[in-house]
């Protein structure tokens, strides 16, 4: 029999629809095959659904399985897709009535005892889910905060397997996960290190507070100790507070890094990306095998301090050309050519030369 599960990829930080397609027949030796260009981490996915199906005392089918990823020629990476895949063998084994699934989107990691693990990209999901005029989008119950910030898409946070079954099957009246952004975008925007903690320095605030005024770049020249580090911290407490567009496009990129903690639904301050001079090109501008954001994006909306700036290598310094003149940078790889936004306030500090 066959089914068919809606779940989606991240590329950059947008989403793209996946259709998981399942299908069962009992000729032939007893087999499990993917095939869609997964990676290494979709592949093993085989194992945990199938632990996954056992442990809750689903009786795993002996058969032939084939599971197809929909288009074939886009890459499929990390653990998202192992809900969608059970929910398709499920569904082909007629367990589930194959129109129960269609409308929602799935996604979440499977733990061999059933229970949904969070995932990276929800954000992004959701809002491809809203753009696709779907029913929900069903994912772990961690992530529902997340994805609940994007309106217009009821959103269902289950906790394991058996919640999904049960909710797909029995129709159990489900209410979807709702926020309250506006205190949401209060709560979060709360800075541990503050400005106001600065005593003394006034003629290097007062520099800081012109540049904070008009979104310039700064380079600090000092001895060791000086203060430099410390005021550099402080920096994004002084910035104009995020308006929710900003909040919520910073968010999908630290979402899809996978630097967003476990209920958190929105990040409400203007990001500080400190990364260490051994930095490489690659990590600053973003990139990969299959690119990822890098610290540039990272700092999108905030601030990027490079400290001990001789330090850095000439080619790392060379590629901030790009996104300090456009706002956004550009990577280009065999598989893909992605832009990802990057604008930031370029804060830098150095010891004097004598």
């Amino acid at each position: 029999m066959l089914s068919e599960v809606l779940s989606a990829s991240i590329i950059g930080i947008d989403a793209h629809p996946v259709a998981v397609e399942v299908d069962i027949t009992s000729r032939g030796l007893p087999h499990f095959s993917m095939v869609g260009l997964p990676d290494a981490a979709v592949k093993e996915s085989k194992d945990r659904v199938r632990a996954a199906l056992k442990n809750i005392g689903f009786h795993f089918p002996l058969k032939q399985i084939t599971v197809n990823l929909a288009p074939a020629d886009l890459k499929k990476e990390g653990s998202s897709f192992d809900l969608p895949i059970a929910i398709g063998i499920i569904a082909a084994e007629g367990v589930l009535e194959p129109s129960s699934t269609a409308g929602y989107l799935f996604t979440g990691e499977l733990s061999l005892n059933g229970a949904i693990k969070p995932v990276s990209g929800a954000l992004s999901m959701a809002m491809k889910a809203r753009e696709m005029g779907l029913k929900g989008i069903i994912i772990p119950e961690e992530n529902a905060s997340e994805a609940a910030v994007v309106k217009d898409i009821p959103v269902f946070g289950l906790k394991s397997l058996p919640d999904v079954i049960e909710f797909l099957r029995d129709g159990r009246k489900e209410p979807p996960f709702e926020i309250d952004v506006n205190q949401e975008m209060r709560e979060n925007s709360v800075y541990e290190d503050d400005f106001v903690e600065v005593k003394g320095q006034e003629h290097a605030k007062r520099a800081f507070e012109v540049a904070a005024a008009g979104g310039h770049n700064m380079l600090m020249i000092g001895p060791p100790g000086s203060g430099k580090t410390m005021l550099a911290k402080r920096l994004p407490s002084i910035l104009p507070g995020m308006t929710f567009e900003e909040a919520l496009e910073t968010t999908r990129i630290h979402s899809v890094s996978g630097l967003l903690r476990n209920g958190q639904a929105l990040l409400a301050i203007r990001p500080f990306r400190s990364p260490h001079h051994t930095i490489s090109d690659v990590a600053l501008i973003g990139g990969g095998q299959v690119p990822k954001p890098g610290e540039v994006s990272l700092a999108h909306n905030g601030v990027l301090f490079l400290d001990e700036l001789p330090e850095f290598k000439r080619n790392v310094l060379e590629v901030l050309r790009q996104p300090l003149e456009n706002g956004e940078v550009t990577v280009s790889r065999a598989v893909a050519s992605i832009t990802y936004p990057a604008s930031f306030m370029l804060l830098s500090a150095m010891n004097p030369c004598f």
